[in-house]
């Protein structure tokens, strides 16, 4: 029996490699659909800088600017109010790494069902892919986003937030129950 909730999580780092932004949406197991979401920018370690600082979005609605320790600890009481234990990410093993307090949590790949033509029916049959069918190149969020909408004028914005509920939306458009990414948990 899958749990009622789960959440998909992204950061965004500086130049030195902290955590800058963190985006979190939850979801509904069954439905996969948003059902909240959250947006912390964390100081001062967005004052760094970062290739994405400009998309770090201060003028948006429902954000929160707060140091780690804060956020994660505002970020868990969240979590804890929805009931979420799972949590997914595209290239999970990066924000599992710079989000080590989470650690509990038990932390899947959207990635590694995107990138393989067994469990992505949109990967066309001229790509190039491994014996194991995952895809040479070109698996990014943006390449996959594209791949499952036929939407070519997508572009991944890198504020941590949007790209989190584009993580949840290749979740949908995969349409894998919950329980299919047990080879994906890391």
């Amino acid at each position: 029996m899958e749990c009622c909730n789960f959440a998909v999580i992204d950061t965004e780092t500086n130049w030195n490699d902290e955590v800058m932004s963190i985006g979190i949406v939850a979801a509904d197991a069954r439905s996969k659909e948003k059902i909240d979401s959250l947006y912390y920018i964390i100081s001062p370690e967005y004052q760094v800088g970062g290739i994405y600082s400009a998309e770090l979005g201060f003028c948006e609605h429902g954000i929160s600017v707060a140091n780690r320790k804060q956020a994660l600890k505002e970020i868990r009481q969240w979590l804890d109010a929805y009931k979420i234990e799972k949590l997914f990410a595209y290239n999970a093993s990066f924000d599992k790494r710079h989000l080590w307090e989470y650690a509990m949590f038990e932390w899947y790949d959207i990635m590694r069902l995107a990138a393989y033509r067994q469990y992505n029916r949109a990967i066309p049959a001229c790509a190039d892919c491994c014996k194991t069918g995952k895809l040479k190149r070109g698996y990014g969020v943006e390449e996959i986003f594209k791949m499952l909408t036929g939407d070519d004028r997508y572009s991944e914005t890198h504020n941590a937030v949007r790209d989190a509920e584009d993580e949840l939306r290749i979740i949908q458009l995969l349409g894998h129950g919950l329980q299919q990414y047990e080879i994906a948990r890391i």
